[in-house]
């Protein structure tokens, strides 16, 4: 079957924009174009996907036709695609997909939300809609809610506690500091991370991520015409994805997110490759307990040992275990919904081409993975890069 590589990838800086969806689109697209090696035209793009879960309901019908006329791509076939948080995670998988099937030989996947241009009532409307209606968003649950009633049992059952999830916070803000397309740009300290205002006991305001606008794009080829663009491709070795019970109450268990443990062990058998293996992991951490879980799930450490993995800094950059969330993660870089799979797709094409600012780069990163969630664990997709094709 035919190898998909990475020539391209760009996003816009993630935080509060002045831009429309149109023109942060047209932005990250730029980008994108821009980081292409050799000449790039959009005109050579078969066909795109665009994740968006339409915060806001700004446009909620042809999202995807209304963006790519902005950049240079009208006249091709395009697509919206939603799937709550994990959207252009799943965005990419299609893609990669289409390659993958011979249809198309150069496919853009990307990723789009503006949510800051409503009232904190209607964001958190917005933000409800990923979860199950009748049985949580209408009694009242909200996600950090959720992910405090999933922190809670997770203490009751292994040997951790919130300030376990206090060292998750700080190395993301830490890791994002010098990134600048980061929303959250400043370092924190320990005790100020433990007391921030309460959101949802155990989670403070420091275990949860921002409301961001922001775009992602990044351009797949086929094989046997990436030298046309670059002799520096990133290789995606692995697209996996997985599902699981929408509500909390459903799932047996509520202390590890299996659509996560499913759709790693499918890429990891796909690449051919172990846990240990991976240099860079850029996990889906839109609260604290989210990056602990991950850690588990993805096989970093055994079940239960996730607090002990943080408590430890076993995640930090050049720590010589798997780094994680270079970019700060969902906590610092920011959480624009429908963009985020994407731009962790972006954050690991510079990390494995030593392109991301000094003092941020993983060194001699071969192998990365990035693992986008939708929802409270309810859709999946884990997608594994390298820097070598086989």
């Amino acid at each position: 079957m035919v190898d998909v590589g990475i020539i391209g990838a760009g996003q816009t800086k993630y935080g509060n924009h002045l831009l429309s969806m149109k023109g942060m689109w047209a932005e990250a697209a730029r980008n994108a174009f821009n980081s292409v090696d050799k000449d790039f035209q959009p005109s050579q793009v078969d066909e795109s996907y665009i994740g968006s879960v339409a915060f806001g309901g700004s446009q909620l019908g042809n999202t995807a036709a209304l963006l790519t006329e902005h950049s240079g791509m009208k006249g091709k076939p395009v697509r919206r695609v939603e799937n709550a948080c994990a959207s252009s995670g799943f965005a990419l998988r299609d893609a990669w997909m289409a390659i993958k099937s011979g249809q198309a030989e150069v496919v853009i996947a990307g990723g789009i939300e503006k949510m800051n241009d409503l009232t904190p009532e209607r964001k958190r409307f917005w933000l409800g809609v990923s979860g199950d209606t009748e049985w949580e968003r209408l009694a009242g649950l909200t996600f950090p809610g959720t992910y405090a009633l999933m922190a809670r049992r997770y203490f009751h059952e292994f040997d951790s506690t919130h300030d376990d999830l206090v060292h998750i916070s700080v190395k993301n803000h830490l890791h994002g500091f010098d990134n600048e397309h980061a929303h959250i740009r400043k370092q924190v300290t320990f005790d100020k991370a433990k007391n921030g205002f309460m959101v949802a006991d155990p989670l403070t305001l420091y275990d949860c991520c921002p409301t961001s606008d922001g775009a992602s794009c990044v351009i797949l080829a086929a094989d046997h015409v990436v030298k046309q663009f670059t002799d520096d491709p990133v290789w995606i070795k692995a697209s996996a994805a997985a599902s699981d019970y929408l509500a909390l109450h459903d799932r047996p268990s509520i202390t590890q997110l299996l659509a996560t443990q499913l759709a790693g062990k499918k890429a990891y058998e796909m690449a051919g490759v172990t846990a240990d293996k991976v240099d860079i992991a850029e996990v889906h951490d839109c609260f604290t307990i989210a990056e602990l879980f991950a850690t588990e799930d993805l096989g970093f450490v055994e079940r239960g040992l996730g607090g002990l993995f943080a408590r430890e800094s076993r995640g930090m950059k050049n720590s010589g275990e798997v780094c994680i969330n270079p970019s700060g993660g969902l906590k610092s870089k920011g959480h624009p919904l429908g963009a985020t799979g994407t731009g962790q797709t972006v954050e690991i094409f510079k990390q494995l081409r030593n392109e991301v600012e000094k003092n941020r780069q993983v060194r001699d990163a071969e192998l990365a993975l990035s693992h986008n969630v939708g929802g409270s664990g309810a859709t999946c997709a884990v997608h594994l890069y390298g820097r070598s094709r086989q």
